[in-house]
């Protein structure tokens, strides 16, 4: 299971302690130093299930200085992925990726439901 983190987030340090405390076991990935690739995005928000908007960081500096709420709307699918794929700082964290599910966003509920 790859867990997808920016290590100053709050909400990645509370999932993280969520992972250790339930001691499932993950490979750490730092999200500016690793940015998710245009493939892996692309593959991810597809086995989601999920809205392509629900993987965009909407309550991030970058995304509100770049004015994507209302530049989103105009984009296609593709563009949004390249877009995400340019900086760690665009998507939604922490991410969970494993074999039978994608996690995005902590709520532990959802990970309580799906990991445990």
């Amino acid at each position: 299971m790859l867990f997808i983190e920016y290590p100053k987030c709050t909400t990645c340090q509370k999932a993280k302690k969520w992972l250790d405390d339930n001691k499932i076991e993950y490979t750490d990935r730092h999200i500016k130093e690793n940015n998710p690739t245009y493939d892996e995005l692309k593959k991810w928000i597809e086995a989601s299930g999920l809205p392509l908007r629900k993987f965009f960081n909407t309550s991030g500096l970058l995304y509100k200085s770049m004015n994507l709420k209302e530049k989103l709307e105009t984009m296609s699918d593709d563009e949004q992925i390249k877009l995400l794929a340019s900086d760690g700082m665009l998507v939604k964290r922490p991410l969970i990726i494993s074999d039978n599910a994608i996690l995005v966003g902590f709520k532990v509920k959802e990970w309580e439901d799906t990991l445990l």
